[in-house]
């Protein structure tokens, strides 16, 4: 029997939540095109959850055990909606009773899906204390290649936005090893900027 989508799912000690599939870039090495979900969970949404559903699925899952983070990360950018992640993440710190990191997996394009929005400083106040971004180039024109963006600009805002960040949040840049990508140069990215690096391993039909 096929399961149905989840908008709440676990690995390991992390509890995750699975908001959208929307995105605003269409990585050709992206998981969602080759695999329906992970860990047993299907996570190919048929549209977006409410955050009053999401808040519903979190609430059954939520003292099964001691998580260590919860992490806005599914088949979507997250910051696609903004808003719902606003108000999940601000209902967390008000009713989970322990302390516990909220993460932001993230594409870093934050800044242009939610233009005339001080996001990072929204995002700070909600309670989220960390972020991964996913840069996955080392140059603006292998980045339009390999993570085909909506926007033109998608590189540099993304550069802007995890400057911003930094120092606000406890910031990881990740990169996907890929032949395109030269990882040392995204280290050196990071390194610049001042914030962590990590690089995923990348096979084919999984990372």
């Amino acid at each position: 029997m096929k399961r149905s989508p989840s908008v709440v799912y676990w690995l390991g000690n992390n509890l995750y939540l699975n908001i959208t599939n929307r995105c605003s870039n269409n990585c050709y090495f992206c998981i969602r095109r080759f695999k329906q979900g992970v860990g047993g969970f299907n996570l190919k949404l048929s549209r977006d959850p409410s955050t009053h559903e999401v808040i519903e699925e979190l609430q059954k899952v939520l003292n099964l055990k001691n998580w260590r983070e919860i992490v806005f990360c599914g088949f979507g950018e997250p910051l696609e909606r903004l808003d719902c992640l606003l108000e999940v993440a601000r209902w967390i710190r008000k009713y989970y009773g322990k302390p516990i990191s909220i993460r932001v997996d993230t594409n870093g394009q934050g800044l242009l899906l939610n233009r005339n929005r001080e996001i990072i400083t929204e995002l700070t106040a909600a309670g989220v204390d960390k972020l991964s971004v996913s840069l996955n180039a080392h140059d603006k024109e292998t980045y339009n290649q390999v993570c085909r963006p909506k926007s033109e600009s998608a590189f540099d805002s993304v550069l802007a936005f995890i400057e911003e960040a930094k120092g606000k949040f406890d910031v990881e840049v990740t990169a996907v090893n890929i032949p395109e990508v030269d990882l040392s140069k995204v280290a050196k990215i990071a390194q610049q900027i001042g914030v962590k690096f990590r690089a995923r391993e990348y096979i084919p039909g999984f990372w």
